[in-house]
């Protein structure tokens, strides 16, 4: 899952996309800059317009849905 975000992240041009978690809950990605994967690959932030912050552990992640553009 690390790979499939990174790479969402990174697709040029970018296409949003949303995070679904084990526990049901989905947060939207609108731009590159509404998420970061952390170095080690374990997590991921995503980030809300009113600067709230999510931290998931990418362990609980199930899927990304969107578009992947080559």
């Amino acid at each position: 899952m690390t790979d499939d975000i990174r790479q969402r992240l990174l697709a040029h041009p970018f296409l949003p996309f949303q995070v679904h978690t084990a526990e049901g809950r989905e947060y939207n990605v609108p731009t590159p800059d509404h998420a970061h994967v952390y170095p080690s690959g374990g997590r991921v932030s995503i980030f809300t317009d009113d600067d709230n912050e999510c931290i998931e552990e990418l362990r609980l992640v199930t899927r990304s849905t969107g578009e992947i553009l080559p």
